[in-house]
């Protein structure tokens, strides 16, 4: 892949702030008392935000992965 060094390492800290960020967000929504309902069923909170999260630690990979490929050559 041709891509210019800072691009790419741009890509590789982009990727890496994302999948560092996102883990702490999550606990905090499987601790939240919003996340389950009286029964212990996932409410909607918990199902937008585990769809949120699950999304952006996708994307961040695929950055990561191409900022990597980027240095690599």
């Amino acid at each position: 892949m041709d891509l210019p060094t800072p691009l790419a390492l741009v890509l590789v800290i982009a990727g890496l702030w994302s999948l560092l960020m996102w883990p702490p967000y999550l606990r905090d929504v499987l601790r939240s008392p919003q996340a389950r309902d009286t029964n212990g069923a996932p409410t909607r909170y918990m199902t937008m935000n585990l769809m949120k999260i699950s999304t952006a630690m996708v994307f961040a990979l695929a950055t990561l992965v191409i900022g990597v490929r980027g240095l690599i050559g």
